[in-house]
């Protein structure tokens, strides 16, 4: 009887460790989200799972380009890149992106611009010297023409920011990291 009380103590600290180690891991250093929309097309699609790293920006900064998730509202977490810093002056004229008066290239859009047959990416020129105030970022999703971003949304608070999008792990024939 003894074995078998020894036994069942072993198996129930085990499984203990093991749900307090998935508590932190999920409570402070990585989540996991579904893609809902197609506002991040060609890079992310609906139905998409990706890792979020929500350790990366305890000891750094969103870096222009990251793709992040942040909490959007009360019950909605968005996926979009990030492409204004604090103190840049973000603007788009005849479908390009400058920050601070420089042109910004943007392969990642290299794909929804090859489909363009006479359109633009962009609906508008949308920002005229926009300055992206201290502790929030300007993001927008790669779906330009279809995408809930800062131009509805408004510049997005640091501390709403999730994390960096990591890994896809599925669909498994798009697994692969987040550019």
């Amino acid at each position: 009887m003894a074995t078998v009380k020894a036994e069942l103590w072993s198996w129930l600290k085990v499984i203990m460790v093991a749900l307090l180690l998935t508590f932190v891991i999920r409570t402070f250093i990585m989540t996991s989200t579904t893609v809902k929309g197609v506002s991040m097309e060609p890079t992310a699609s609906t139905g998409d799972r990706i890792f979020v790293n929500q350790a990366t920006y305890y000891f750094g900064e969103p870096e222009r380009f990251d793709v992040i998730v942040f909490k959007a509202s009360e019950d909605a977490d968005y996926i979009k890149r990030v492409i204004g810093l604090p103190g840049d002056i973000i603007r788009y004229e005849d479908d390009v992106l400058y920050v601070n008066d420089e042109a910004i290239p943007e392969p990642f859009l290299a794909e929804a611009r090859a489909s363009m047959v006479h359109g633009r990416l962009y609906t508008t020129d949308y920002v005229s010297h926009t300055v992206v105030p201290e502790g929030y970022v300007f993001v927008l999703g790669d779906n330009r023409r279809k995408s809930s971003d800062s131009r509805q949304l408004g510049f997005i608070d640091m501390n709403d920011i999730i994390g960096k999008a990591g890994l896809r792990f599925w669909p498994l024939d798009k697994m692969g990291f987040m550019e």
